[in-house]
Parts: structure tokens; sequence; C-alpha cells
């Protein structure tokens, strides 16, 4: 007699769990039909007046055997959830998701691909000094192979008196260099009336860490037709980033490359802290092809070997890094860069590694 009580309040229960699971589906259709209507009207999904009044409402209804506060955390859950559904949905609307595009995005620069599997890397100095200066780099990454240089010309630095960059004179010796050895170009513009002349000198148009929130500069990014490097701001979470590659997209530029290049925590060993799970994050979230900056990352020439074998071991696409022909001497950031014969040495240990394979084409 006890068994068959006990299995007729089983299947009761049974019973009630369908039911629950019925209304708990329905009312989580009914939480994304709320998202996409907020989402529309520009409205902050998570409403905390609206939870505290369904919390007092659960509690003037409740009459046992559950206590008020039980019933209260069961409802947070429902709560918590269906705001992750609405943030799912909204995540399924971005261009940059993985969710939007499944496939791949493959990015071309002067007829390399990148984020088609082959590793690529990004060199040359930090800032663009002479045009003596970048021809010596730009020799040095052609005979490893590499087709990508890099130089700023327009330097946002902590400082208002440190070296700010050469500007336009800067983007016209990078465009030289890179018409004389078939290299494309890489650098940063800081403002949004610089992209146009950018658009000239230019393969890649670089926006900085400090510039990753600069909203009119993404948007006009956004409008022109040429490949932008973006690189994680100095604080920002992962969210933050996709959201201002998608500020890119949403201007109708897709070729975008994400840049990891450290953030900033409490750690002092290093000039930032290489968050090394941004990467595989960011190859499932989004469709982007991701990059490593081992230097500005890390600020030391004794890691960029050590960061950049992590990189491409955990699926960068590409790894940027920076070299100078006497770092010594050089006009910013001269504790990171490294020279000509170390950057060499650089490439032959990363092939020792077994994560890397020359280019055919590199001379040696």
């Amino acid at each position: 007699m006890g068994n068959e009580q006990l299995e007729e309040l089983r299947t009761q229960l049974d019973g009630i769990n369908d039911q629950l699971l019925e209304l708990i589906n329905e009312r989580a259709s009914i939480a994304q039909e709320i998202g996409k209507v907020k989402g529309s009207q520009g409205l902050n999904r998570f409403d905390p007046v609206r939870e505290r009044k369904m919390l007092n409402y659960i509690a003037e209804k409740n009459e046992g055997p559950f206590e008020t506060t039980t019933l209260q955390h069961i409802f947070k859950e429902i709560f918590k959830a269906s705001l992750e559904l609405q943030e799912d949905d909204h995540s399924k609307a971005m261009l940059v998701s993985r969710k939007k595009k499944p496939e791949d995005t493959i990015v071309t620069i002067k007829g390399e691909e990148v984020g088609n599997g082959q590793q690529r890397f990004i060199v040359g100095p930090c800032s663009v000094e002479s045009y003596e200066q970048v021809d010596e780099v730009a020799k040095a990454i052609k005979k490893e192979g590499i087709r990508f240089l890099r130089g700023g010309a327009f330097k946002p630095r902590t400082s208002p008196y440190d070296f700010q960059g050469l500007g336009l004179e800067g983007l016209k010796i990078l465009k030289q260099i890179g018409d004389k050895h078939d290299l494309a170009v890489i650098s940063e513009i800081v403002t949004p009336h610089d992209i146009e002349t950018a658009v000239d000198y230019l393969d890649v148009i670089q926006i900085g860490a400090r510039n990753m929130q600069n909203f009119e500069l993404l948007k006009a990014a956004g409008s022109v037709n040429k490949p932008i490097l973006l690189k994680r701001g100095l604080s920002a979470t992962i969210a933050e980033f996709i959201n201002a590659a998608e500020y890119i997209a949403s201007k109708g530029n897709s070729n975008i490359i994400l840049c990891e290049r450290g953030i900033r925590t409490y750690e002092t060993a290093t000039r930032n802290t290489l968050d090394i799970s941004a990467v595989p994050i960011l190859k499932q979230e989004t469709h982007l092809p991701v990059f490593v900056d081992v230097t500005h990352s890390t600020g030391r020439r004794d890691l960029l070997f050590p960061t950049a074998k992590a990189a491409l071991a955990v699926g960068a696409d590409g790894v940027m890094t920076e070299v100078h022909p006497d770092p010594a001497v050089a006009l910013s950031d001269s504790a990171q860069q490294m020279d000509i014969p170390q950057f060499h040495e650089f490439m032959d240990n990363l092939e020792k590694s077994g994560l890397y394979k020359r280019e055919k084409t590199a001379v040696k």
C-alpha cells in the first residue's frame, strides 16, 4: 500500500513538473519578445525596478510551505536565465558574431589572406623615425617571408611630452617602403578626419588600444573599404571589445582583424597582462581573425618568444611584434623592441618549436 501511494504521489509530481516546464518555456519565449522590443527601443535589458516589483509580488502571494526567500531565490535564477536568453538573442543579431556567420572571415591584404588557417606575422618598428630605419627593418622581414610591415606614424602617448610620431610624413615613408619591397603596410590612425588620408597610404588601418571606444573613429573606419586592425582597450572586457568591432561592421566594413594586446591588471612584472584565453573566446564568439601583440602585452624583449609560442599554440591567426635596427636609441618603447639579429633568432626558434613553418619565399 505504501509503495502504491508513493508511486501515485511521484506521478502527480511528474505531471506538475511537465506543467512547470511548459510554463517556464512559455515565460522564456515572452521574455525573448520583451528583449526584442527593448532592443528596438534602445532600452537596457536589465530593469532592476521591474525585478524588485516581481520579487515583492512573490513575497505577497506566498502562503508556504516554502520560505519567501527560497522562492525569491528560485525566481531570481529564472529572471537571470531569461536575461541571458535576451543577450544571446542580441549576439545572434551582431554582424561580427559567429552565430550570425558560422564560417571564418578571411581578410585579404595585398593578395595575402589572413584568417585562412595560415599563421601570419606583422612586424616593424614602434615608431617610424626615418626612411633608412624603416627600410632596414623591411629588408629583414622580407628575408623571413613576412609580408606585413607595421610602423607608428601617429603615436598617442601617455605623456604629452613624449614623441608623438611623424604624422603624414611617417605615412609617406611607410608607403614608399611598402611599394619598394612589396609589403603591406599597417599604421594607427587616431582621429576620424585622418581616415581619408590613411586610405591613400595604408593597406591596413590600425585603431589602437586607447581608441578602442572612440566611437566616431570606429564609425569612420567602418565607412571605408579598407581592412581594419582593432586592438583591445587597456581595461576593456571581451564583450566591450566585440562591440567595438560591431561599430565598424555596422557601417559596412567587415574586413576586421582583432588584436589582443594585454590588459591592465595589478601585476607589474609585465607592461600589461596578456589575456591568452581571449584568443579562443574571440575565435568562438566571432568569425573574425585574431592576432596577439606580444610586444605591448609584455613590454619585455625576453618574453616575446614564449608568449608568441603561446599565441600560436592557442590558435591565434597571427602575431604582432616590434623590431628596430638599434632599440637603444629608439624614440619610443626601446625596452620592448628586438634588434634585427634578435628578430631572426626569434623566427628561427619559432620554427624549431614546430608551431610555425617559414614560407617558401623566405630568403636566409
